[in-house]
């Protein structure tokens, strides 16, 4: 609280959230505020990514990361159960397929396209990531002789498409993961990014290759 002169007391208020904000203006619930001027309070509020399922508007719980940043970490469960990190691919270029379920005909085309792609792409891991169980991954896998992508699952607790703000908030998607590709160097760096505007669209292969030159 500072003092502006003329029996006028200025606050300040910075908070992260509407009720973060609500909370600290509570804290002055007993005093006399026509005493006070609250001068100004900074919101954080993250800005949704809105795309279309067969042209209608859904909305995703953030924007991907930006080229140039680091990528953050997560922790996925592969087929095998196990815990995958990104440290487990430390030294190898990755490209990110994430999408909302291998049950669907998009969603498996682009898997497939990908373990096409991946053997000719040197030092390079291709990362197939849904909130599908590993169970219906190794299924899908087996039955289409797919060997050389990394499947991988957002299942256990959604931190995955929180962090990197790609998990639906809302339509008939909601809590399934979008449509994207994140592409990141050796150095953990981020150079490509792509949020797919249309769902049922597959998304630019050619661009994600060309990002990993």
């Amino acid at each position: 609280m500072v003092n502006g002169g003329n029996n006028t007391n200025f606050i300040y208020i910075g908070a992260d959230s509407i009720s973060e904000l609500f909370q600290q203006l509570c804290f002055f619930n007993g005093f006399d505020l026509k005493y006070y001027l609250i001068l100004t309070f900074t919101l954080k509020i993250d800005i949704m990514a809105t795309v279309t399922l067969h042209g209608d508007k859904i909305n995703t719980s953030g924007n991907l990361p930006k080229n140039g940043s680091k990528a953050l970490d997560f922790n996925l469960t592969a087929t095998d159960l196990s815990s995958k990190s990104l440290k487990d691919f430390d030294g190898h270029k990755l490209v990110l397929n994430i999408f909302p379920s291998v049950d669907t005909g998009t969603c498996a085309a682009s898997v497939r396209q990908f373990n096409k792609e991946a053997s000719a792409l040197p030092d390079t891991k291709v990362l197939c990531i849904s909130r599908d169980l590993p169970f219906a991954f190794s299924r899908f896998c087996a039955a289409e002789g797919l060997n050389n992508v990394v499947c991988l699952s957002d299942f256990k607790n959604g931190n995955f498409g929180k962090t990197y703000g790609l998990d639906f908030v809302d339509g008939p998607l909601e809590g399934l993961l979008s449509r994207c590709i994140v592409v990141i160097d050796k150095n953990g760096n981020i150079v490509h990014t792509q949020q797919v505007e249309e769902t049922v669209d597959e998304p630019n292969y050619q661009a994600a290759i060309n990002a990993l030159q």
